[in-house]
Order: structure tokens, then sequence, then C-alpha cells
């Protein structure tokens, strides 16, 4: 399992005053890419230097409660599924000070080569630094 905190930024924040729904998805990946900081370079080395990415192909999230300006969301990940190309990650997003539940989502991403954009099996470095994080 990783943890991430993200600070809910002003930017994040809808009329309404919490935190406009479609940015969640930006909290989860912020989450995800903590995934690969065992990789030499991370996540950034990845993508840039390797051309490797990890493409969302679904995604699912459910909401509980709002996070307001000011707050610290609290991302737990862990990744429910590995596929020959394919990753299954699922995040609970909380609310730092209280651990209230805001929310959950899963994400379906497949690994993929970002020059000809078709899928690719996971490397073995890949594999092996996730597979430190399936749950149980």
């Amino acid at each position: 399992m990783i943890v991430h905190d993200r600070p809910v930024r002003f930017e994040d924040i809808d009329a309404a005053g919490i935190v406009f729904f479609a940015r969640f998805s930006n909290y989860c990946h912020d989450a995800m890419e903590r995934f690969f900081d065992d990789l030499p370079g991370g996540y950034a080395e990845l993508i840039v230097g390797r051309r490797v990415g990890f493409p969302a192909v679904h995604v699912d999230s459910d909401f509980t409660a709002p996070l307001r300006y000011g707050d610290v969301a609290r991302i737990e990940g862990t990744i429910t599924k590995l596929g020959t190309t394919s990753c299954h990650f699922h995040f609970k997003v909380m609310r730092a000070k209280d651990g209230a539940l805001v929310a959950t989502a899963k994400h379906v991403h497949v690994c993929s080569d970002l020059a000809s954009m078709t899928k690719l099996p996971l490397p073995p470095d890949v594999r092996a630094a996730l597979e430190r994080h399936i749950s149980a």
C-alpha cells in the first residue's frame, strides 16, 4: 500500500466551495505515481526516458463526503489485480484531519509503448515494483 498526502489547493475548488469531482482523478493519479518510486528515476523516468506509459482505460469513483480548501487529502492506494499488460488500482481518499472517507476510486491502466501507443507486457522491474503493493 502507498499513502500520499495532497493538500487541497484553491484551484481545486468549485463554485460550491468543495473539491470539483474531476480533481479526484488527478489526486489518484498523483498517488499512482508513488507506486513507481522504487524504480530508478521513478514514474518520470519511465515516461520520459523509457517511453513506457500507463494510460487509464477505465475509471470508477464514488463520493461520500466533501473536501474543502485547506484540507489535506490522504490517498491510500493498493493494487487489486496485476495482469500481463494491465494494472488495477484501488484508492481510498480520506480527509487527513479526521480520517473521514471522502471517496473511493478504481482505475485500470494498461502498460503502453508511448511511441506506438500500443500495449506491452509489464517490464520485469515494473512488475516487481507493483507486486509489492498487491492487496490480499
